[in-house]
């Protein structure tokens, strides 16, 4: 769907320098989701692995997230193969609703209650991303926490536009439950796509 150099904004690995490829095709249908335009896969040309690494290794970056929509809905064997060959690190941010393909640095599952994520990509998630668009969400984290291995990063994120509502939960819940950490979408802060 589209591709960019940028700075990684939310999670574990914000800050970083990374190239996003954000892929077409999503069935998991987010109400909040603020790429609702990469749904229908078929509205976006294809694009030959082989320019997508061009793309990449034209920048100084190696680190390579692949996104989406929901990116698992393709068989990403191929292209994280050829970025590994290219010398990149992988990251993944997925919704964990279809089997894990692929070669992964950093597996990053964010579950949406809209369609849930399978117990085997929760287990191997390096990452365990939760946005917060109402109270009943903590909840819902800790069910989700509970599939993950013990070395996972366990994140809470506000939804944006419930940002202001939710910030004072989360960081009072983070204070109760150290073992999760706050995520902010800095690159939304900072105006930077």
């Amino acid at each position: 769907m589209e591709q960019f150099y940028t700075i990684q904004g939310e999670g574990y690995n914000t800050g970083r320098a990374a190239y996003f490829l954000r892929l077409g095709g999503c069935d998991v249908g987010c109400v909040w989701c603020d790429v609702k335009e990469s749904w229908d896969a078929d509205q976006h040309p294809r694009v030959a692995i082989t320019d997508m690494v061009t793309a990449v290794t034209a920048y100084p970056g190696r680190n390579v997230v692949i996104t989406g929509g929901e990116p698992l809905m393709h068989d990403l064997t191929a292209l994280t193969g050829a970025l590994k060959e290219a010398g990149c690190q992988t990251w993944i941010e997925t919704s964990g609703a279809y089997p894990l393909t692929g070669q992964w640095d950093w597996i990053c599952v964010s579950p949406k209650k809209f369609k849930a994520p399978l117990p085997q990509v929760l287990q191997q998630a390096n990452e365990l991303k939760i946005i917060v668009f109402n109270k009943s969400d903590f909840a819902w984290a800790e069910q989700h926490a509970a599939q993950v291995g013990e070395h996972t990063r366990l994140y809470l994120q506000p939804e944006w536009s419930k940002a202001t509502a939710m910030m004072p939960l989360i960081v009072d819940y983070v204070k109760e439950h150290p073992q999760w950490q706050v995520s902010l979408q800095t690159h939304k802060f900072l105006d930077i796509p």
